[in-house]
């Protein structure tokens, strides 16, 4: 039976250390464990790293190359791609700011595909198959000097995180009148020590209620003199050196001290109200937009806030319940959890299509398969005749967006159709035959659900679904749709499931 083979190895190109800090590889460790659990294999090539970072990496399975190169030269690019080779990798994934033109235009004559990932388009021109930005200020107009080819990823709806957190997917905070638990995590290096800052901001407050936990990386230069401060608090403090567990801390809290790296990603998925430092300048644009949107305080730059300023506005958000419930969620709105299954379903070998006339034939004989006709609430057979002329009025509806899936092969595998009215557009799925039961139908609905927000101005999409139809169920359900009461079609009972472009698509 044909089925969508995942290429075996994806390579993922990023580094860490402590001036730079470790978001680069944990944001890709996201993307790496999605690909394993799409049947994948991840490797990492890094020219830098941290021991405990490195740790983390093999205990989650991924296989590390050592790049012995300054990274971003064009000896690293050329290193990267004999990696690749080696592994039998068909994509590079990219993480960091060193990486700039040249690096990707050798990655790609290498002949491998490229995902870029990016923040502050730092590159003069990009060369990339993908060109992902999951920050809130990206837009189509920032990638002016890209490849024709390059498609483009932007926004929230891609901010990737780690497996961990899907087993939150549907928890839902309480937001209590009066907050008494922070949680405190300036990322994986935090160079600056900031950490000590916050504690002394919270120790200014003196509230014996107070409940902190405080989050540290293990290669955090500054770790002892943070051990020993915490130790000598008369507070319910305590500290943490390499949580596992974020995502449980991150429930625990009422609230958090963050710097506006990954963690706000986190914290939007979670509903987790907080005060947000930019600890470096690329996270400066993040802390901006946030507070613009009221998704988190923006305290500003690490080096203008001081420990009373923390205080502060600590103690007022603290007490400020209508705040926390805004951005608790706005957040939650935001981000969805299911960023990295949607650039994997983009790795896949699976290419979508605008369907044309030579498709006819093949969507008839998918309409009409038992299984197909089981499902509809129109269960009755259609002629050629009849299939021809909605087809054919289909093309030509502007109302209408058909795609039709291909594998990596150009073999024809499922369709999907959108039928607009306003800014709203009805669904419609199916696969052949042949390529059910596989986890592709997820695939072609992220990639078409991508496809549509981008190509229209849509704002919701509405599918309808009978009760007994498992399969379509569970697809809808993973795939981020909300179920909404039921209603009828065709004098039948029919679930609705509705998806919203993301508040920033």
């Amino acid at each position: 039976m044909p089925r969508i083979v995942i290429p075996k190895t994806l390579l993922i190109r990023a580094d860490a250390n402590v001036a730079m800090g470790t978001g680069h590889v944990m944001r890709c460790l996201a993307l790496a464990q999605a690909w394993q659990d799409s049947g994948g294999r991840s490797v990492f090539a890094m020219a830098e790293t941290t021991p405990s970072l490195e740790r983390r990496l093999l205990e989650e399975g991924m296989q590390i190359e050592r790049l012995a190169t300054s990274g971003g030269t064009l000896e690293d690019a050329k290193k990267t791609c004999t990696v690749a080779g080696r592994e039998d990798g068909d994509w590079i994934v990219v993480d960091g700011y060193q990486f700039g033109s040249a690096y990707q235009s050798e990655i790609k004559s290498g002949g491998f595909k490229l995902l870029f990932i990016d923040d502050n388009v730092h590159a003069e021109q990009y060369h990339a198959d993908l060109l992902l930005n999951q920050n809130l200020h990206a837009r189509p107009s920032l990638y002016a000097k890209r490849d024709p080819s390059a498609r483009l990823l932007l926004g929230p709806r891609y901010a990737m995180l780690r497996r961990e957190f899907r087993s939150w997917r549907d928890w839902r905070r309480e937001i209590t009148a009066v907050a008494r638990k922070v949680l405190v995590t300036m990322g994986g290096s935090d160079p600056d020590n900031l950490t000590v800052r916050v504690i002394e901001a919270i120790r200014k407050l003196a509230n014996p209620d107070l409940q902190t936990t405080v989050l540290i990386g293990g290669s955090n230069p500054y770790l002892q003199s943070v051990e020993e401060l915490i130790d000598d608090q008369k507070l319910q403090m305590r500290l943490i050196v390499d949580c596992a567990n974020v995502s449980e801390w991150m429930t625990w809290a009422d609230v958090v001290v963050a710097g506006a790296g990954t963690t706000f990603w986190e914290m939007c998925f979670l509903g987790l109200p907080g005060l947000l430092i930019a600890l470096a300048p690329n996270q400066e644009g993040i802390a901006d937009a946030a507070g613009r949107l009221r998704l988190a305080r923006n305290l500003g730059k690490q080096i203008e806030v001081d420990a009373s300023t923390i205080a502060e506005n600590l103690a007022a958000l603290l007490n400020a319940e209508s705040e926390r419930m805004q951005q608790s969620s706005s957040g939650r709105k935001m981000v969805d959890g299911r960023g990295a299954e949607r650039v994997v379903a983009f790795l896949s070998g699976l290419k979508l299509r605008r369907t044309e006339e030579s498709d006819c034939e093949i969507f008839w004989n998918w309409a009409n398969d038992p299984a197909a006709r089981s499902a509809s609430f129109r269960s009755q057979s259609i002629s050629w005749q009849e299939h021809v002329e909605w087809f054919r009025a289909r093309l030509a509806d502007p109302q209408a967006i058909l795609y039709t899936a291909t594998n990596k092969d150009g073999t024809r595998v499922g369709e999907v159709r959108y039928q607009i009215q306003d800014k709203r557009a009805a669904l419609s799925i199916s696969l052949g035959a042949d390529f059910r039961g596989c986890g592709l139908g997820q695939k072609i609905l992220s990639v078409a659900t991508e496809m549509a927000f981008a190509d229209s101005e849509i704002n919701f999409i509405d599918a309808y679904v009978k009760p007994e139809n498992e399969a379509s169920l569970k697809l809808f359900a993973g795939a981020g749709f909300l179920r909404y009461p039921s209603g009828t079609i065709e004098g039948q009972e029919a679930i609705h499931f509705v998806l919203e472009r993301s508040a920033v698509a």
